[in-house]
């Protein structure tokens, strides 16, 4: 007999939260998979194009931790139509000695939005000015909210500008947002509008043609690229790749594959083997970060297993330790 821990997302969201200890969390898995003989295989995506929806499997295994995740997430575009959410998913935390199952975690996607975001947090930290002040996000949905929520856990962050295809929907998110984190957050009316200023962008998008221009670059700009997680998807122009002093991939492989990276070398704005950190790299000091002020540094995310085992180690240890959640035996 075993015993399997049963989580649903209120349990979990009571469990974890957007703070620095799902920062550090996050943190310390990407410097794992420089330092770390991870086993991280790449994603398993199923497309249902008709339905505008994909699904994505993830999982990595890193020494010395007890449990590995395997993430099924979802994310269903034209759900919010219909009164649902975008996205949602579940994770499985199993025995890294026996295989066993230890944990179901029916997140509906709340744990991945919380690790997306910490990993936006982890890229600012490492490679945005110590004196960001200004933040720009593009897009008004939940990963829009908490990646600024995520940035003011790390830096200074006083005002911010936002931007949507909607713009009812980036008036209320940004009202919204101004009430809650006590900043003014101003709606702009085009994504140039929003860029310009700004100390850290931060792209959140599904979208399929880019947002960003290389021509709208400032000096010591920070970019976080976290939408384009598969290679339809491109919110960053390719020109903007070549131009950026500093590009960083969570994963080089995986965004040459599906991020923006990819889009730069189809567009022949870089060669195919373009030179490219990991953000785990630069977190070891295995590679250098941002050097000076007026550097722009430009990171690519598009999500890790890695960092899905890492959330759901941390889920299940804090619910295990709050009793919470039913436990069954099988």
């Amino acid at each position: 007999m075993t015993s399997i821990r049963l989580l649903n997302e209120a349990q979990l969201r009571q469990a974890v939260a957007l703070d620095r200890e799902a920062v550090a969390c996050v943190e310390q898995a990407f410097q794992a998979l420089a330092t770390k003989a991870v086993s991280m295989p790449p994603i398993l995506r199923l497309d249902i194009p008709e339905h505008h929806g994909e699904v994505d499997v993830k999982t990595a295994y890193v020494p010395g931790l007890d449990s590995f995740a395997i993430k099924m997430s979802t994310g269903f575009f034209d759900n919010p139509a219909l009164g649902l959410p975008s996205l949602g998913g579940l994770m499985i935390l199993f025995s890294a000695k026996t295989g066993v199952v230890e944990a179901l975690l029916l997140d509906n996607g709340y744990l991945t939005d919380v690790r997306t975001a910490a990993a936006g947090a982890v890229a600012a930290k490492h490679l945005a000015r110590d004196d960001a002040k200004k933040a720009a996000v593009f897009g008004a949905g939940v990963q829009a909210r908490l990646q600024l929520k995520a940035l003011m856990l790390v830096r200074p962050i006083e005002q911010a500008a936002l931007w949507a295809r909607r713009p009812e929907q980036a008036r209320s998110t940004a009202d919204e947002l101004s009430k809650e984190l006590g900043i003014p957050v101003e709606a702009k009316d085009t994504p140039r509008d929003a860029a310009r200023g700004a100390d850290i962008l931060v792209t959140t998008t599904p979208a399929e043609q880019p947002i960003l221009q290389a021509a709208w670059l400032e000096p010591g700009q920070h970019i976080t690229a976290m939408g384009s997680d598969s290679p339809h998807k491109n919110e960053i122009e390719p020109a903007l790749v070549a131009a950026a002093d500093l590009y960083v991939a969570d994963r080089r492989a995986q965004c040459a594959a599906l991020g923006e990276l990819h889009h730069a070398i189809a567009a022949g704005a870089v060669p195919a083997d373009f030179e490219a950190p990991e953000l785990g790299e630069i977190l070891a000091a295995q590679k250098p970060g941002r050097l000076d002020r007026t550097q722009v540094t430009l990171a690519d995310l598009t999500g890790t297993g890695v960092q899905d085992t890492a959330i759901a180690t941390l889920a299940r240890a804090k619910a295990q330790a709050a009793n919470a959640g039913v436990v069954f035996e099988s």
